[in-house]
């Protein structure tokens, strides 16, 4: 007989969703018209429900006490595991819902960028970029010339170089004047530099052969054989050094904007020559077309142009 019981148990149509739904709100309101103002449908909907279900179950679920609905005890039973469920359905439907906003929503934007570039200009400004675009992730590289940037990962890349670079629009950022920058210290003491021959007592800081400081002192009319115990192919570790006071770097408001206003390099000499190359901002022609790398590319430009620090 038990037996033939479980069986018919097993067998017996589950309740619908909505019956629960409504048995679960008004089992935890106590009232069926505050039930129906929270699930948006009318008290009649709701009652019909409620009817339905203890209908399917052959069961009171509910008994009035003036004007309100008491659960029963098989009621309060029921209310138990119904009110669990709800709460892991609702559980599951947030978590899903916030993963696939995550994931899905936003668009994963690969930028390259020369090292010291991001660490000094851009990474004071993408930041706010990120902040008013909540709907793009990006990914950083970093390259310094054109030939360094592997195109087939990155979207936008910022390079130090000329054009022209065949199958890519390119947007110039910043041209580039290279001034002498220098530790304080070194405008202190017999050595201190305050006119341009004054530098030639210090050691003169290379990222390239030496090139660019000997035309700085041919411009500066200093005589001049431009030699160096040390030659750095990262431009971060020349400012670094200078901050040290291990010698003087050229360099151009850029990249030293912070450190100069910060007060850790200064300019002792104003005068500043221009640089072959300037700083680029490069897409392939038909990556514009994406509403993404075009919304980033045209902040960029925008960027360079309220100010050169």
């Amino acid at each position: 007989m038990n037996a033939v019981f479980l069986n018919c148990l097993d067998q017996m149509a589950l309740p619908s969703f909505h019956s629960l739904r409504a048995f679960e709100s008004v089992s935890r309101l106590g009232n069926i018209a505050a039930a129906a103002a929270e699930l948006h449908v009318t008290s009649g909907a709701i009652s019909q429900q409620l009817r339905a279900l203890q209908l399917s179950l052959g069961l009171d679920l509910f008994e009035k006490r003036g004007r309100r609905l008491v659960l029963t005890e098989r009621g309060a039973a029921l209310q138990k595991s119904v009110g669990i469920a709800m709460q892991q359905i609702s559980g599951s439907i947030r978590e899903i819902s916030a993963d696939a906003y995550s994931t899905a929503a936003k668009a994963t934007l690969t930028v390259s960028v020369p090292s010291v570039f991001g660490t000094t200009w851009l990474a004071a400004r993408i930041f706010r970029f990120l902040d008013a675009n909540p709907d793009i992730r990006m990914q950083m590289r970093t390259a310094v010339d054109f030939e360094e940037v592997d195109w087939r990962d990155v979207d936008v890349a910022i390079v130090y170089g000329n054009p022209p670079w065949a199958g890519f629009w390119w947007r110039i950022l910043h041209s580039i004047h290279a001034s002498p920058v220098c530790s304080p210290q070194l405008l202190r003491g017999p050595n201190g530099i305050r006119e341009p021959r004054d530098v030639l007592h210090h050691r003169l800081l290379h990222e390239d052969d030496g090139d660019q400081w000997r035309r700085w002192l041919t411009e500066a009319r200093v005589p001049h054989t431009v030699q160096s115990d040390i030659y750095f192919d990262n431009f971060a570790m020349v400012l670094q050094a200078a901050r040290d006071g291990h010698g003087v770097a050229l360099t151009n408001d850029i990249i030293s904007f912070r450190d100069l206003d910060e007060g850790r390099l200064v300019q002792p000499l104003a005068l500043g020559i221009a640089s072959a190359r300037s700083y680029y901002c490069i897409c392939h022609e038909e990556g514009l077309a994406n509403p993404v790398i075009a919304r980033f590319v045209d902040w960029l430009v925008d960027q360079a142009s309220r100010s050169s620090g």
